[in-house]
């Protein structure tokens, strides 16, 4: 075997080896991507790529099984100069790494994200306690209380209604006289 390939062979070796320690690396503000969540979407935001050939760049989304760039789940990055996004949508819950390759083939950056479990809503059994007086029979069916002085005003204003419908009806029926 050759120098060249011993070279080509150990050089894979450390990068398969050096990936799993920089893909969980502490340093994700010194790698020159952002990733969040929002519910099941993961995305990315870099400014580190430049445009080649219309093209920023790629992200992928990897799983803990998946071992380099081409197994995971690319996009294709899309945005200005002065930042370049992506985003997957329907991510199940667990831990990804992001990885950002721009379009000269410089890693941007890697950054590892935990998906969580959409939030189910809870349904608690509460019991309010009892109306103290029940439902109020009446015109309606009310369950509040108006007092006297309101049903008074209300009973007033109905009779005068009757007084003056009365009032009308009678003098209607009068003949005119001239």
């Amino acid at each position: 075997m050759d120098n060249s390939r011993l070279l080509l062979r150990s050089g894979l070796t450390l990068a398969a080896a050096a990936l799993p320690a920089a893909l969980a690396g502490p340093s994700a503000a010194a790698s020159g991507i952002s990733v969040s969540t929002t519910g099941s979407t993961v995305s990315v935001v870099t400014s580190a790529c430049t445009q080649i050939n219309g093209s920023w760049g790629t992200a992928a989304l990897l799983t803990s099984r998946q071992a380099n760039f081409a197994q995971g789940r690319q996009v294709a990055l899309s945005g200005t100069s002065v930042s370049q996004s992506a985003a997957w949508s329907s991510v199940s819950p667990g831990t990804y790494t992001v990885v950002v390759v721009c379009s000269s083939g410089s890693t941007a950056g890697s950054q590892s994200v935990i998906v969580s479990s959409p939030a189910r809503p809870t349904i608690s059994a509460t019991s309010s306690p009892a109306p103290s007086r029940g439902v109020m029979g009446g015109l309606g069916g009310a369950t509040r209380d108006y007092g006297p002085l309101t049903l008074g005003l209300g009973g007033a204003l109905v009779g005068a209604g009757l007084v003056a419908t009365g009032w009308f009806l009678r003098r209607r029926s009068r003949p005119y006289r001239l």
